[in-house]
């Protein structure tokens, strides 16, 4: 596969974000509505329909890497949409300036997504140090990852309907309000809206893939690297523009489930990446700067469940330093690595 110029692949990529930032913001609108006529929550909603669409970009970009045979570029973009997006969070608390965001998002839901990730974020360690074990051409966690999603879907939606916590409500927690379901736009329109912006998202994701390919090869630039920074601020852009839309209109558990849903959907873009990899297993071919990423983004999400867990209540909290820290610290070591 021929990769694309330097020039090309910068105005492709400067396209890209113009594209999602005009589908981003239409996306939170549809998914809040949504949320209020189906009844899921907006927990819920963030986490499947937001989570899913807006993770779409990082998809077709992890799997247009694989099949490229550029296994740390193709690893290096889910995971590093996962530490991205939460760092997006920190970005969103500086916007809400009521309380803090996970203070005032209060949210069982979200709280439990944050562990599942973690735990979804392990398997990959564990195919790391046994890349020998193949199915075909691909490890037996491609197969665990997306069964562990599902089962964390399953411990959400059953807490949701019977939880067992509760958090305490101050004055600066936000309830998840719905509308009274009479008003809007009718659902197959809704239907279609999420739909047709979801199309628009996967598109651009392979443009994005390309062009990050391409950058890669004008540049030399570290493929892993770049995955992990340049297209990933990219394809995660949808997150960020949801989440301060989404802030905006009130909707903050919304907001955060979109981060924390769409980062637990994204580590299925592992799979993706091992599958569409034709050369073996993926994990073998990543090397160590990979799990270099993986390692401190496990340690960026245990920060986030953390500090959803201590809802420190005013400006941007411990979290709201320690991600980012957590994240330029590990782009440092990526490098240092290498």
């Amino acid at each position: 596969m021929t990769a694309w110029p330097f020039w090309p692949s910068v105005l492709a990529l400067l396209g890209s974000v113009v594209v999602i930032v005009f589908a981003g913001s239409r996306l939170a609108r549809a998914a809040d509505e949504l949320a209020d006529r189906t009844g899921l929550g907006e927990a819920i909603a963030g986490a499947v329909f937001l989570g899913v669409i807006t993770s779409l970009p990082g998809i077709v970009t992890t799997a247009t890497g694989s099949l490229a045979g550029d296994a740390e570029f193709a690893l290096a973009n889910p995971i590093g949409g996962v530490a991205l997006q939460t760092v997006w969070l920190a970005i969103a608390d500086l916007v809400y300036r009521r309380a803090n965001l996970e203070h005032a998002a209060a949210s069982l839901e979200n709280m439990l997504q944050a562990v599942v990730l973690m735990g979804l974020l392990a398997l990959p360690v564990v195919a790391f140090a046994t890349p020998q074990l193949l199915i075909g051409w691909f490890h037996p966690v491609t197969i665990a990852i997306p069964i562990l999603y599902v089962a964390g879907l399953r411990l959400v939606q059953r807490m949701q309907t019977d939880p067992m916590w509760q958090p305490v409500r101050t004055r600066d927690t936000r309830d998840d309000q719905g509308d009274d379901g009479d008003e809007g736009r009718p659902l197959p329109v809704l239907w279609g809206t999420l739909a047709g912006l979801g199309l628009v998202v996967a598109v651009t994701g392979w443009v994005i893939g390309q062009a990050g390919l391409g950058v890669v090869a004008a540049t030399g630039w570290p493929s892993g690297i770049t995955g992990f920074t340049v297209t990933t601020a990219v394809t995660s852009l949808p997150e960020l523009i949801v989440l301060i839309a989404a802030i905006r209109q009130g909707a903050l558990t919304l907001g955060v489930g979109n981060i924390i849903g769409g980062n637990v959907f994204d580590v299925l873009t592992l799979p993706v990446a091992d599958a569409f990899y034709l050369d073996g297993s993926i994990y073998r071919a990543a090397g160590p700067t990979s799990l270099v990423l993986l390692g401190g983004t496990i340690l960026i999400t245990a920060v986030l469940a953390a500090g959803l867990l201590v809802r420190d209540r005013r400006g941007v909290g411990f979290e709201g330093l320690g991600i980012p820290a957590a994240y330029v610290g590990t782009v440092g070591l990526a490098i240092v690595a290498r």
